[in-house]
């Protein structure tokens, strides 16, 4: 790190307290009205901090934050690297895409020998999130990929799908369901069978994070390795069977289903197979890669573990090396803002609550795990509840504030960064009240943070990595739906400066973003960005 030097920023003046950085994850400015759940929210603290003249709002979705078009939502993994990292990369969709239409993925080893498996007698197995929202995944890829078996020769295929109604619309699994069916029909012939095995709703089955419930990883092993679960004739009888028994169940709820032929699963996993998870997004893949490829694992029984060949999409975690094999090869972030405070010697301090934690740790610093100074950076993690976040919209946002307030008070970390899921969280949710109720707790906090900072003489700075409370529903022919998806919407962004050192002013930057951010907050304390950065969006004045 020898290299990563900042140099101080002439006319500074310095000042004691902290530079408190407040990341409000999924709250970003909507139409500000009946549809727009922060609007709605009873919000004093933050009416007053965007009535600041440190006030604007940044982009946080399509290409400003790496994603392939701007039609493209931003997601939490894409906003926190480009946070981080002061510039931005291209993203797993981007990648993803631009691999399998230029055919570079199928001439890799990984892809290779997962074929190879299946040309010499396995069988081939997907794994992934059904849907185009391009947030984890994109139904393109897997049919791209699926082509391409079939050109290869792979004689049988078999797919364990997890639905979506979180990035996409609550209850539209079926229509990805019938285009899966459709392509898998395709490929069908001259011996090929193709077919989907499993699957279920991706937060009751498989992609949990951050360790926060084995249980659903457990329940997915069964599904999809050991073909132990409910069953049923097709994928969608099975989703069409949980809609008629709950009406208010969505897609990330349904249960698990298992099909089935004769009695008999027709998709087992077993010794010789290959397997490929085709989320190219880490997080929430993690932990069934784990239970794939660690030797003494401790989670779950796994009962029976197969000797696959297992690829990821991407490599989810490039200093842990999960997983072994994969498709594609991610953008190397190197140079983030951590980088470059830790080799100045400023000490930090980062906190979340366990669904967000390894946003403000993993995604922060570039896709790498761990510290990279231990000496001068804290991380903190308050366990998240394992409820869904509806029933408890303030969630941990208490206590991550009172663990801060002691940060702040101690007086050892310049440097503070938080986030707050609930924006996003009960965002996904899609219950207008709850998604009300998380805004407001994370007013309140901020009521309680801010006071702080200023007791202290430091700099308080507020945005958001993208939208989500900020749309409730939509609205087509007189029909409402709930908007449980990211959003398109640019989010807010405010620096309160309690410290009287320096007066600041804003940069003219004709679309400023989240890539922005690093070297604003270098700025703020004291230095000048590095040169590779995207311009700082304040000057001294």
């Amino acid at each position: 790190m020898s290299e990563l030097t900042l140099n101080p920023l002439n006319g500074y003046n310095k000042f004691d307290g902290p530079v408190l950085f407040v990341i409000m994850d999924g709250v970003g400015i909507g139409k500000q009205d009946e549809s727009d759940g922060v609007y709605l929210a009873h919000t004093p603290v933050l009416d007053a901090l965007f009535q600041e003249q440190l006030y604007t709002q940044l982009k946080a979705h399509g290409t400003a934050v790496g994603q392939p078009t701007d039609d493209d939502m931003g997601n939490s993994e894409v906003g926190h690297n480009a946070l981080g990292a002061g510039r931005v990369f291209p993203q797993g969709a981007k990648l993803c895409s631009e691999a399998i239409s230029s055919g570079r993925m199928f001439t890799g080893d990984a892809w290779k020998s997962a074929t190879g498996k299946a040309q010499a007698g396995g069988t081939l197995h997907f794994i992934g999130l059904l849907s185009d929202g391009n947030v984890h995944s994109h139904i393109d890829l897997v049919l791209g990929m699926l082509d391409q078996a079939a050109k290869d020769g792979v004689e049988r295929v078999r797919m364990h799908i997890l639905c979506d109604g979180r990035d996409v619309g609550e209850r539209s699994a079926l229509g990805y369901i019938e285009t899966l069916e459709a392509k898998l029909a395709a490929c069908n012939g001259g011996g090929k069978d193709y077919r989907i095995a499993s699957g279920g709703g991706r937060m009751y089955i498989t992609m949990d994070r951050y360790n926060a419930e084995w249980e659903m990883v457990e329940r997915g092993w069964n599904t999809h390795v050991l073909g132990e679960g409910r069953q049923f004739d097709s994928a969608a009888q099975a989703v069409q069977t949980y809609y008629d028994e709950d009406p208010k169940v969505t897609d990330q709820h349904v249960g698990e289903f298992v099909i089935v032929e004769d009695g008999k699963p027709v998709g087992t996993i077993e010794d010789g197979d290959a397997v490929v998870f085709f989320n190219f997004r880490g997080d929430r893949a993690i932990e069934l890669t784990n239970a794939f490829e660690e030797d003494d694992f401790a989670r779950f029984d796994r009962k029976r573990r197969p000797d696959v060949f297992y690829a990821g999409m991407m490599q989810y975690d490039g200093d842990l090396h999960i997983p072994k094999n994969y498709l594609v090869e991610p953008s190397r972030i190197n140079g983030c803002i951590s980088e470059y405070l830790c080799n100045t010697g400023l000490s930090s301090f980062a906190i979340s609550e366990t669904q967000k934690y390894g946003h403000v740790t993993y995604f922060w610093n570039g896709n790498k795990s761990g510290y990279i100074d231990e000496k001068l950076e804290k991380f903190v993690e308050i366990p998240s509840d394992k409820v869904t976040f509806d029933q408890r919209p303030w969630m941990k946002a208490a206590e991550i504030t009172d663990s801060t307030i002691q940060a702040i008070r101690s007086g050892n970390c310049k440097f503070v960064r938080i986030n707050y899921p609930n924006g996003d969280m009960v965002g996904h949710t899609g219950d207008p009240e709850a998604v009300r109720m998380s805004v407001e707790a994370v007013d309140l906090v901020l009521a309680r943070l801010l006071p702080e900072v200023e007791r202290m003489g430091g700099i308080a700075v507020i945005t958001a990595d993208h939208g989500n409370a900020d749309l409730l529903f939509t609205e087509k022919n007189g029909v409402r739906e709930n908007h449980v998806a990211h959003t398109l919407n640019p989010v807010p962004f405010v620096i309160k400066d309690y410290s009287g050192a320096n007066r600041w002013k804003f940069n003219s930057i004709d679309t400023p973003g989240l890539s922005n951010v690093a070297s604003t907050l270098t700025t703020l304390l004291g230095f000048t960005p590095p040169e590779e950065y995207d311009q700082s969006l304040i000057q001294l004045d």
